[in-house]
């Protein structure tokens, strides 16, 4: 969950990132793991999360100072964990995988 909550918006600006629902943050957050995260861990190695969950604060601050996040709308269910969208509740995560990049830094693409 470290990872998870770390964001360098809310650190930057003093900002908390923390789930209004922590139980359904968590709940969004392990089917996360379950479903995509282990498997592509599993499959290409480890894995390093860039941007995952968001609080409305922060995800409606960085929209405002335009740091690439999209309205709190548009954001539930997706960055914004707790906070089901018509679908009901999500989550996804940015994430790099560094066995891909060293592949591609090494043949020089």
């Amino acid at each position: 969950m470290h990872e998870f909550l770390y964001s360098e918006i809310a650190a930057v600006h003093g900002l908390l990132n923390a789930p209004d629902d922590p139980e359904l943050a968590i709940k969004a957050g392990t089917h996360l793991c379950h479903e995509l995260l282990e498997p592509l861990q599993a499959k290409f190695g480890r894995i390093v999360i860039r941007s995952a969950y968001r609080s409305q604060e922060v995800n409606g601050f960085g929209n405002i100072k335009k740091y690439k996040c999209a309205r709190n709308e548009l954001n539930f269910a997706s960055h914004i964990w707790d906070m089901p969208d018509q679908h009901g509740i999500d989550a996804m995560a940015c994430i790099v995988v560094p066995s891909f990049w060293n592949r591609f830094q090494d043949n020089g693409d």
